[in-house]
């Protein structure tokens, strides 16, 4: 077994960002921007978006964090976003996910402009990617095919299995491992809680994208030996052992997979890590122009 160290492939990829950045800024006097939006006092938000924050200012971008309280209408919100839409010196706007109930996140989604959608959520940058045609990759996603590179994984001609079918991971994963790319060039099926026999479709992938949002939901009676395990996973559970009071899983068994596995990414330190690298990149071709 072999680890898919998200710490040792963002740290490299953003040292390339950082030089890229420089010479942005070189060139047209401006740092990359990236407004994030938060919403309410949702610890896991909260985290998230610190350490976005304190990404971008570790590769020279100008970051601004925009905070509303819980109650905030969906209107005002919808009002800050299309000011941000028109406002030049802004390349790339996130509003971090989840929002209360009272505010549509579709709405709030589509009303971010295409251009600046570096989250890569957008009807127009999703369809995009269906075409296979320049746009804004979902973060996380994409953060997957950036390790999949950096560990020059190659994927042609694998079975890969996606377990999940969110809009955020599992169903645009499936859609860029099936692509004529690289990554990609996979046969793909896409999987969730619904499918028959789940147990036995993923024993047959050489790739297990796990993106279902349930601990340890891929066991080692599921894994075939040698394949490769990326686990998207965030699983947060209080913890009386841990200083911040609460511990992390995958949606992976690793313990008991990895042994089973070729490759596996850690949790944490796999691919939450790599999601922030995705975003940045996409804020860097905001910023210089390279898809829109």
């Amino acid at each position: 077994m072999q680890l898919l160290d998200g710490k040792h492939a963002s740290e490299q990829i953003k040292n390339q960002i950082a030089e890229e950045a420089a010479r942005f800024f070189e060139e047209s006097g401006r740092k990359p921007h990236l407004v994030a939006i938060l919403v309410g006092n949702d610890g896991g938000s909260e985290t998230y978006v610190a350490s976005k924050m304190k990404n971008c200012e570790k590769v020279g971008f100008k970051s601004s964090l925009i905070r509303y309280d819980v109650d905030v209408t969906e209107e005002a919100l919808l009002e800050q976003i299309r000011k941000i839409n028109l406002d030049p010196e802004v390349d790339g706007l996130i509003v971090q996910l989840p929002l209360p109930k009272h505010i549509d996140p579709e709405k709030v989604t589509e009303t971010i402009d295409h251009r600046k959608d570096v989250d890569g959520f957008h009807p127009v940058n999703l369809g995009r990617m269906m075409r296979n045609l320049p746009c804004f990759i979902p973060a996380t996603p994409y953060g997957i095919l950036l390790m999949l590179q950096a560990y020059n994984i190659d994927t042609t001609g694998k079975h890969c299995v996606v377990v999940g079918r969110s809009n955020i991971v599992g169903s645009p994963m499936s859609i860029l491992m099936a692509r004529n790319a690289s990554p990609g060039n996979c046969t793909v099926t896409l999987t969730h809680s619904k499918t028959k026999d789940l147990k036995s479709v993923v024993l047959q992938a050489d790739i297990i994208i796990a993106a279902i949002g349930k601990k340890n939901f891929v066991t080692a009676d599921m894994v075939k030996p040698g394949a490769i395990i990326i686990d998207v996973g965030i699983n947060r559970e209080t913890s009386d052992v841990t200083k911040s009071g609460y511990k992390l899983y995958g949606d992976v068994d690793f313990e008991n997979v990895a042994e089973k596995a070729s490759w596996i990414t850690p949790v944490p330190g796999g691919v939450g890590l790599m999601t922030i690298v995705g975003l940045l990149k996409n804020t860097l071709a905001s910023a210089r122009k390279e898809i829109y």
